[in-house]
């Protein structure tokens, strides 16, 4: 009797300890890389198997926002639309939500997928909302575990789009981000921009939300959101906390965006985070960005070159060579979004470092505070730096544009 109380015991405790590593250990960095590139970094799991695990994984519900949704036949993404699909299919409750300028270029797969039981989509216009577009890219499993990033749902950002994101498991911070879907499901079915007060809850969240790894290891992870104007609590607005990052940066600044431009979409000057950069690096702090080759139409190339002669700042634009298949518009770029300082803090989120990104449309991002994993990303960043698809950029040559599109 007294051996078989012990032998329970024994179960319990290594059920309880599987499932305590099995929850604290979700946090993991997730990549896309274009194929036929060296860029992949064989320690981080890629996009599509991530995707699909966490699809076949879900219990219940499955809540997926994203730019928008462009399948191709025979591609990873269809993969993980199949996966979804089945989810819905044994029962899981799935809600999506697209931005409505990019449903018009891509509604085939959003209209077939608002056909099946259990789905159900809806399209939002933050054009009329706040004057920008639905520009995150995250979704929500069984309220506990978030994948967030530059991933769009989108055939080429897993095959043939350099892109990172995260996965965590945490349900106090899911739950974050589940106040901003549910507010954006409610704009999207209500259409217009004058009911927001009514439907945006004004709330503090308490934060850094605190996670233990498996090996212990204390991480301490801050949600952010922009535009100021659509978020609950503006103290986690994304502008904020990477200027305080940049302002509190001692040694090292490392970033990387598919754009970087402090030229406003309405031709006005946007100096918020060029001054940031430019502060760090009066106080001696190594400023290094890589930004892609989309970057090189004016006048966005001219104020980078600008950038690039401050003493401290170095800049490099990123080329991707084009598939041996042929050639495919809207792809084979870095559309990777991230800073890292001071190997000690990092910030990963979906916008591009433009005005319109933080004051006009949605996008989500997280404050990581973690020196292993911040460790990890400067290591992704210098993976990049130091590879031939990136050269530095020379204020006295003349860029030509770099065609994206058909």
């Amino acid at each position: 009797m007294v051996f078989k109380k012990l032998y329970l015991i024994l179960i319990f405790v290594l059920a309880f300890s599987s499932v305590d590593a099995q929850i604290f250990n979700k946090i993991e960095l997730v990549e896309s890389i274009p194929i036929e590139t060296t860029l992949d970094n064989r320690e981080i799991r890629n996009t599509p198997e991530v995707w699909v695990e966490m699809i076949k994984n879900a219990k219940s519900t499955i809540d997926i926002e994203q730019f928008y949704i462009a399948n191709q036949p025979g591609e990873p993404l269809d993969t993980v639309i199949t996966e979804i699909i089945n989810a819905a299919k044994r029962g899981i409750s799935i809600r999506i939500i697209a931005d409505s300028r990019m449903y018009k270029t891509y509604p085939e797969t959003i209209d077939s997928l608002n056909k099946i039981n259990n789905i159900s989509t809806r399209i939002i216009d933050f054009g009329k909302i706040s004057g920008g577009i639905q520009h995150a890219k995250y979704f929500i499993i069984d309220g506990i575990e978030i994948f967030l990033g530059s991933q769009n749902f989108d055939w080429r950002a897993l095959r043939h789009i350099h892109e990172l994101g995260i996965r965590i498991h945490n349900k106090e911070l899911a739950s974050v981000y589940q106040d901003i879907f549910n507010i954006d499901w409610s704009l999207a079915e209500s259409e217009s921009a004058t009911n927001i007060k009514a439907i945006i809850p004004k709330k503090k969240y308490s934060y850094p939300i605190s996670l233990v790894d498996a090996e212990k290891d204390t991480i301490f992870l801050t949600p952010t959101m922009s535009p100021l104007s659509v978020i609950p609590d503006s103290s986690l607005w994304d502008e904020k906390w990477i200027v305080q990052m940049l302002d509190e940066s001692k040694k090292e600044i490392l970033c990387q965006f598919l754009t970087y431009s402090p030229v406003a979409r309405n031709k006005t000057y946007y100096a918020v985070l060029d001054n940031a950069l430019r502060r760090a690096a009066v106080r001696g702090v190594k400023v290094r960005m890589i930004v892609s080759d989309w970057s090189k139409d004016n006048p966005t190339v001219d104020f980078l070159k600008s950038l690039s002669l401050v003493p401290n700042i170095e800049i490099k634009f990123s080329s991707i060579p084009d598939w041996s298949g042929g050639y495919i518009s809207y792809a084979r770029v870095d559309h990777c979004k991230y800073l890292s300082v001071d190997s000690t803090r990092c910030w990963i989120g979906t916008s591009n470092w433009e005005k319109n990104y933080f004051y006009n449309s949605r996008n989500l991002g997280l404050v990581i505070n973690n020196q292993n994993l911040s460790t990890e990303l400067s290591k992704i960043f210098y993976s990049s730096w130091n590879r031939a698809y990136t050269e530095f950029i020379k204020p006295e040559v003349k860029y030509e544009e770099r065609k994206h599109s058909d």
